[in-house]
């Protein structure tokens, strides 16, 4: 395993990967730098935690639309979008705790 330091949203993660991995580490790497920046930008979430939570779940939803053959149905959509503001309800409980 090799020892790697990546960069995601200024702040750096070392991380450790199988040396035939580390391209599609490092594309991850960027899949998830870019999403956060791109939420953290829109003004659709302020805080790490919370750019980070919503772009773990877009990242997620997209993945899961990309490997499916049908659309979501409207029921887990809703489901998706209450769990992510639920997520965002009790991270800013958290913050609010310190």
């Amino acid at each position: 395993m090799d020892q790697l330091e990546v960069k995601i949203m200024e702040r750096v993660f070392k991380l450790q990967v199988p040396p035939a991995e580390r391209p599609r580490l490092m594309e991850a790497v960027r899949l998830v730098d870019a999403k956060m920046r791109e939420i953290r930008d829109a003004g659709k979430a302020s805080g790490l935690d919370r750019i980070a939570v919503n772009a773990a779940l877009q990242l997620a939803y997209e993945f899961l639309g990309q490997h499916k053959s049908q659309e979501l149905s409207p029921q887990v959509s809703g489901r998706i979008n209450q769990l992510s503001e639920e997520l965002d309800a009790e991270i800013r409980r958290q913050e609010n705790l310190f």
